[in-house]
């Protein structure tokens, strides 16, 4: 736990970027030794990510790939890995293991009403309708 501080003021846009797009508060975790953004869900699942296979660099932009995995908290404290995927920014690859949790049929039914986890393109649709120039003037 010693660098979390350090790797939390690193990784601070990441941080505040994977919070808006899972709509959830994002936090930097040490998991033996190795240190990843964390976003946890419902159901015993949560998100990791990092900016290389080991975990998070000392450079938030060297690698220039996010690996995002989602991950589901067995009843023995075992971590399976529902789905990840690999893109150059952290939000494409946030969205790309959304979309491959939802094609493999690991969605659970409640989330579709209850803490959903939304696409980034989503909330932008969202946001531009509420914005779409119409006046009660």
């Amino acid at each position: 736990m010693p660098l979390t501080k350090k790797f939390s003021t690193l990784y601070n846009d990441a941080l505040i970027a994977l919070a808006a797009a899972s709509e959830r508060p994002a936090t930097v975790v040490n998991i033996d030794g190795r240190y990843a953004i964390r976003v946890d869900l419902e159901y015993n699942r949560h998100i990791l990510a990092t900016n290389s296979p080991r975990g998070l660099g000392d450079e938030p932009d060297a690698s220039g790939s996010w690996w995002v995995r989602i991950m589901q908290t067995d009843d023995a404290g075992g971590d399976l890995v529902l789905t990840q995927a690999q893109k150059p920014w952290l939000i494409d690859a946030f969205d790309a293991a959304i979309d491959q949790l939802e094609s493999d049929g690991h969605t659970i039914a409640a989330d579709m009403d209850f803490g959903a986890i939304p696409h980034a393109d989503e909330r932008l649709s969202e946001s531009d309708a509420g914005s779409s120039g119409a006046s009660l003037s």
